[in-house]
């Protein structure tokens, strides 16, 4: 009968330690977001993100979505400390929200993508997780707090898009109908369409950027890989040239800075077209009269170049934007547009969370992501070469391995086939492993069906008629 005592007593120890250390973790919170509210220049703030930032602050986002946060006390403790750092690693891998926060604070326009992941984990209540919640109490988000940054997000996402343009009910979608032109020169887009499809940017003659990138095939060649000079084959798939001006960067890991950077890679790969310079190039190309004389009118002061060369290249290639599409005239209003199924498929795509990483006009470009969030992709696959690491190439950062820009999903059904490994060969097949791997769901083959349907109506108009 003596034992009811202790366990009593044993048991009460328990719950007044685990009471008094939720105590002291809710009291360091608090403190060390009074310290970041400080930190706050309200007087670059409008009142909305004000208060977005301050249930970011008091909520403990920071601690596992930022590099640099101030961990509380406990982290270094036995088991918490592997736990947490685990957590930390994931939570950053998957969205760090760092470059949000640093926007948000400078008054820029927030990513469209991060504006998305905020608002997929506010609509599944998924964050804070419950594990976290068990100790910081204070940290649940209240209705008044969703609210708030349900909102915040969608006044935010008004700004990267033209008003009147879509109509009332898809004003707020993380998918917009391709509205943005790029000015251009006109005599630059003429001689960088000419140089486009010229061979005598390869070593040998034989292979130009429009035999990779074909404009009569959805700007791709549709192979696995691409084939270079002699046969040369590439390492990865060739992404689309169209609508490719939305990137962030270009290449699957993100390697150049822009177009033009884009522009100067193929011509040196010995994979591609295998040119010894740029010095042996510009000779080919000087030799030809009518080419010489177009050059020096276009660019006077320079003549042909390594730098006119891929400037001209890349002033053509923002002129391969693809607008209405059948998607984009429902987005405006033509209920017509798109069939029963294909909307049945584009509400499966937002319920998928698809449109959490491809968002904005061109449906992709935007960022780069963990191929494998939810299930592990290369260990299902096997034989992980180099050009499986992605972005970590690039970066050398850890956290960016297996990391990869998001493609674009316009024209998406001329572009097989599918991933930076070419491992999915039909529309459907892509559909389904993106499900399972980056969502951690098993669709039906119905439900991947309309999806794939939806993905069709994308196909948009390129001089005047829709690509094919």
């Amino acid at each position: 009968m003596k034992k009811v005592p202790v366990v009593i007593g044993a048991l009460g120890a328990c719950i007044a330690g685990y009471l008094a250390t939720v105590y002291a973790v809710n009291h360091f919170d608090q403190q060390l977001s009074e310290q970041r509210l400080a930190k706050l220049d309200s007087t670059k703030l409008d009142s909305l993100t004000l208060k977005a930032l301050t249930i970011v602050n008091e909520n403990g986002c920071r601690y596992c979505h930022t590099q640099d946060s101030e961990m509380p006390f406990y982290a270094n403790f036995p088991l918490a400390k592997q736990l947490m750092e685990h957590d930390v690693n994931m939570a950053q891998r998957q969205f760090n929200i760092s470059a949000l926060l640093e926007q948000a604070q400078a008054g820029k326009p927030i990513s469209e993508v991060d504006l998305a992941k905020v608002e997929s984990v506010l609509d599944d209540a998924s964050m804070p997780p419950s594990l976290y919640l068990s100790m910081h109490w204070a940290s649940k988000l209240s209705d008044e707090e969703r609210s708030t940054l349900k909102s915040w997000v969608k006044a935010e996402r008004l700004k990267h898009h033209p008003v009147g343009i879509v109509s009332e009910a898809f004003k707020y979608e993380p998918v917009q109908p391709i509205t943005t032109t790029f000015p251009v020169n006109e005599a630059k887009v003429a001689l960088g369409n000419k140089l486009y499809h010229d061979a005598r940017l390869s070593g040998d003659d034989s292979v130009s950027c429009a035999s990779c990138h074909a404009l009569n095939t959805g700007g791709v060649d549709r192979l696995p890989v691409s084939t270079g000079v002699k046969s040369a084959q590439g390492p990865i798939n060739a992404p689309t040239v169209y609508n490719a001006v939305f990137n962030i960067h270009q290449f699957w890991d993100g390697r150049a800075r822009d177009l033009q950077e884009q522009a100067g890679g193929p011509p040196m790969n010995p994979l591609e077209m295998a040119s010894t310079s740029w010095a042996q190039i510009v000779s080919k190309l000087a030799q030809d009269q009518s080419l010489r004389a177009e050059f020096a009118a276009v660019y006077p002061q320079e003549g042909i170049t390594q730098n006119s060369i891929t400037d001209a290249i890349a002033e053509f290639e923002k002129t391969l934007v693809t607008p209405n599409s059948r998607f984009d005239l429902y987005l405006k209003g033509d209920e017509q547009a798109i069939t029963a199924v294909e909307k049945e498929g584009y509400a499966l795509f937002k319920a998928t969370k698809c449109d959490t990483c491809h968002v904005g006009e061109a449906m992709g470009g935007q960022s780069f992501e963990l191929m494998g969030v939810k299930k592990d992709y290369f260990a299902d696959r096997g034989n992980v070469t180099e050009v499986d690491h992605g972005r970590y190439g690039v970066t050398k950062d850890p956290k960016d391995m297996y990391r990869f820009k998001v493609p674009t999903l316009r024209n998406v059904e001329l572009t097989p086939p599918y991933f930076h490994d070419a491992n999915a060969k039909t529309l459907e097949e892509a559909v389904d492993k993106m499900a399972v791997y980056q969502v951690g769901v098993k669709l039906s083959e119905a439900d991947v069906g309309k999806i794939a349907a939806f993905l069709r109506t994308l196909n948009g108009e390129y001089q005047g008629e829709i690509l094919k």
